[in-house]
C-alpha cells in the first residue's frame, strides 16, 4: 500500500511541476446513494441499499485533466435470505427470514478525472478503504472482516459551473474482504454502484 501511495504522490508531483504554475483547486462535499453486494463464488446475497457522504478536493492540472482525492464514509454489504425448513406435526414447513450483513468504511478514492465536453467527465482511479463497522444479522463479525480493502473506481460525471456536480460510480473490490476462516480463503470483495451529488467551491 504504501508503494501505491507513494507512486500518486510522485505522479502528482510531476504533473504539477509540468503545469509549470499553481494549479486551480476546488474543495467540496458530496453524497448519495450506495448499491451494494458482496461478489465472488462464496457470496450469495443482494443489494443493500445504504449512503455515502464526504468530502472532496479538485486539482487542476490543466483546464482537461484533474486529480480528485476523496474521503468518504460509505455504508457497504449485501441482503441474503436464511431459509429454515423442519417438520412440525408432521408438516414440513419453510421459513424465509431477510438480513442485512452491514461493512461500513471510511474510503479514499483517488480519482482521475478527464473533461470531455465542458462539464461532463470521465474518472478512473484507485480506492483505499479502512472497515469501521462489520455486523451481519444484528451480530458483530468484526474479528472476521480485514480491516483494509482495495478497488478500483469507474466513472462518469458532469459539473454545472455554479459548482454543483453529479456523479455515477462503480467501485470493483480487488480484496478479499474477510480474513481466511479455518485456514481458507473466503473469496467475496465489495462491489459498489454509487449515484452522487455534491457542490464545490
Amino acid at each position: 500500500m504504501k508503494k501505491i501511495t507513494l507512486s500518486l504522490v510522485a505522479a502528482l508531483a510531476i504533473g504539477l511541476t509540468a503545469n509549470a504554475q499553481t494549479p486551480d483547486v476546488k474543495i467540496g462535499a458530496k453524497a448519495g446513494v450506495n448499491f451494494a453486494n458482496i461478489n465472488g463464488s462464496d457470496a450469495n446475497g443482494d443489494t443493500r441499499t445504504a449512503f455515502h457522504i464526504g468530502a472532496v478536493a479538485e486539482i487542476f492540472i490543466n483546464e482537461k485533466f484533474s486529480i480528485q482525492p476523496e474521503l468518504l464514509y460509505s455504508a457497504q454489504g449485501l441482503k441474503f435470505d436464511d431459509i429454515d425448513e423442519y417438520y412440525n406435526d408432521n408438516t414440513f414447513i419453510t421459513t424465509s427470514n431477510t438480513y442485512t450483513t452491514k461493512l461500513d468504511y471510511i474510503t479514499i478514492p483517488v480519482m482521475a478525472k478527464y473533461y470531455i465536453f465542458q462539464g461532463l467527465n470521465v474518472q478512473a482511479g484507485p480506492q483505499f478503504a479502512f472497515n469501521v463497522a462489520a455486523k451481519s444479522a444484528g451480530e458483530d463479525i468484526k474479528d472476521v472482516i480485514k480491516t483494509f480493502d482495495f478497488g478500483l473506481n469507474f466513472g462518469l460525471g458532469y459539473e454545472l459551473p455554479l459548482g454543483l456536480f453529479v456523479d455515477a460510480r462503480y467501485n470493483l473490490g480487488l480484496s478479499n474482504v474477510t480474513k481466511k476462516i479455518e485456514g481458507e480463503t473466503v473469496k467475496a470483495k465489495n462491489g459498489v454502484f454509487q449515484l452522487s451529488v455534491g457542490y464545490k467551491f
